[in-house]
């Protein structure tokens, strides 16, 4: 990293990190999402012994199932690699991402407890070594509406501000819910709503963010909003 870039880094956090009401936020939302990850095996160990529904789901039906875990994963955790760097370099960035991804994750949690499933018949289980340190068990299955996969990859490519990066992060989310589907992970359903949910709720906080002013209205978001 140039040292003209680093110390322009330096300069926008210790700028944000002056605002009281910008560090109560980042520590409010870094604690929320502590609080959230801890929980997350309790919740998904009761939902995992629960009887759901199967549903007819004719594009499952012409679809064969087959084993793409890899592309998921290597999708999946490249753009969370990508968004890390992003923030890095972007106070509000990072506030946006933290406080939307608490209210997806949360929101998921609300329709998977309404939305009672049980799996695809011919479900391939994704292993996924570091999302199953937070599940608590060795795999699940039934966290079904709305897919996290997903919906995780879309909230990326909404917080990016570069449209070389936006043209990535959006083709990632429609290859990850392509091959959610092929694995017969989830339901059609649970993959066109996840971007629906994510866009709502991303509007949403980034609304009240703007409105407790810990990012601006304009909210183009560090130096590369138009690169």
């Amino acid at each position: 990293m140039p040292q003209s870039t680093y110390i322009t880094l330096r300069q926008e956090w210790a700028t944000a990190w002056q605002s009281p009401r910008f560090r109560w936020m980042m520590r409010l939302g870094a604690s929320l999402t502590i609080i959230m990850l801890s929980l997350f095996p309790l919740f998904f160990q009761i939902i995992e012994k629960r009887d759901g529904i199967v549903v007819n789901d004719r594009l499952l039906d012409i679809l064969p199932p087959h084993n793409v875990s890899m592309g998921i994963l290597l999708i999946v955790w490249s753009m969370g690699a990508l968004m890390l760097v992003r923030c890095i370099r972007s106070p509000e960035l990072l506030m946006t991402f933290i406080w939307s991804y608490v209210a997806v994750n949360l929101c998921r949690v609300l329709t998977i407890t309404l939305v009672p499933l049980d799996p695809p018949a011919n479900l391939i289980v994704l292993a996924d070594p570091m999302s199953n340190a937070f599940y608590g068990a060795k795999f699940v299955t039934k966290d079904l509406f709305f897919s996290g996969h997903t919906s995780a990859v879309f909230l990326i490519f909404l917080c990016l501000p570069g449209r070389t990066d936006k043209a990535i992060a959006l083709t990632a989310s429609v290859l990850v819910g392509i091959l959610v589907l092929v694995q017969h992970i989830h339901y059609t359903m649970d993959v066109v709503a996840a971007p629906l949910f994510t866009w709502l709720l991303f509007v949403l906080m980034q609304r009240v963010l703007q409105r407790y002013g810990v990012i601006g209205a304009g909210r183009v978001v560090g130096a590369e909003a138009d690169r």
